[in-house]
């Protein structure tokens, strides 16, 4: 295990704190279309992180957290005319992934984004982000319509027969991001199958590989449970079956359908046993806060995740 980020540098500088703050590999994305990363692209923009002393460790597959009236390849959601297309497109970005030495992709299969009521006062009135199912427009429509659950899991099983052949055969690993957050079954037109522990197995049981598996987001895990002292043991599930190829290290206060983003070390999550499971489990990849309250000051999100960074290198340096 070691430590990663995926917060984007807003210049240099940013990447030079990275390293300076224990930071050494990274997910991040070359600048312009997606379609124009190729070889060459990607090679220069490895070797321009590298500069920084980091390592490129994994990229956004143009299947972000967005809703899919904003996605870049909504077809594949939507099963539209342009899916093959667009398919095609996400296996030469693999293949050329695996041509520089960028080792992992990670990529989302979302219908609505990421819902969340207002956002709450944390520690000290930092503001975080909050999902209580009572605030929210219960009968909001969504961008996709109504679409029936045994729907989803066929495009998601079309997908997956597509790119896990190409992953494997260029040894790239899919880390997909559960949903986040867990919500009621036909919330905006669509089940998130990815917002329960049983989807999620489900998921990492189709097309099995080495090289599928999950972003593993352990706030996103708490926020679909109602004991939130259940996520090392399951942690240990899918990290014993090698299902876990990235961790989103976040922690919340609350739990399934009512809850409010902390800080690593003042939520409801037991963090120090969720590295524990990792380790136990042989998980050997990036831990990284993927998002953090926002702070005050000047440098909000950066000081945030230096704090971030600081605790996640002290339970990997105390579980060695």
């Amino acid at each position: 295990m070691y430590l990663g980020t995926q917060l984007p540098a807003r210049n240099d500088d940013d990447y030079r704190v990275m390293k300076q703050l224990g930071v050494d590999h990274v997910c991040a994305d070359p600048d312009g279309d997606w379609r124009g990363w190729d070889v060459a692209h990607l090679s220069r923009f490895r070797e321009r992180i590298e500069g920084f002393g980091l390592t490129l460790d994994m990229l956004q597959l143009p299947l972000g957290s967005v809703p899919v009236d904003r996605a870049k390849c909504p077809d594949i959601m939507l099963a539209g005319p342009e899916r093959d297309r667009q398919i095609d497109g996400i296996c030469k970005l693999i293949e050329d992934c695996a041509a520089v030495g960028i080792p992992s992709v990670k990529y989302n299969f979302n219908y609505i984004g990421i819902p969340r009521s207002p956002m709450e006062a944390g520690r000290g009135g930092a503001r975080a982000e909050a999902f209580r199912w009572d605030l929210m427009d219960q009968d909001e429509s969504g961008p996709a319509g109504q679409i029936a659950e045994d729907e989803i899991w066929s495009r998601i099983d079309y997908f997956l027969a597509r790119i896990v052949p190409v992953a494997e055969a260029a040894n790239i690993r899919l880390a997909c991001h559960p949903h986040d957050p867990a919500t009621p079954p036909g919330y905006k037109g669509v089940t998130r199958v990815l917002g329960t522990v049983e989807g999620m197995k489900r998921f990492v049981s189709m097309h099995e590989s080495p090289v599928h598996g999950l972003n593993f987001c352990i706030g996103t895990l708490g926020e679909m449970l109602d004991d939130v002292s259940e996520v090392p043991a399951i942690t240990r599930w899918f990290g014993e079956r090698g299902k876990i190829m990235n961790i989103h290290f976040r922690n919340i206060a609350g739990g399934l359908y009512s809850f409010r983003e902390t800080l690593p070390d003042e939520g409801d999550i037991d963090m120090p046993a969720v590295m524990d499971a990792l380790r136990d489990t042989g998980y050997r990849y990036m831990v990284m806060p993927d998002h953090a309250p926002t702070l005050s000051g000047e440098n909000e999100r950066g000081v945030a995740f230096a704090f971030c960074y600081g605790y996640i290198a002290a339970l990997l340096q105390e579980r060695r």
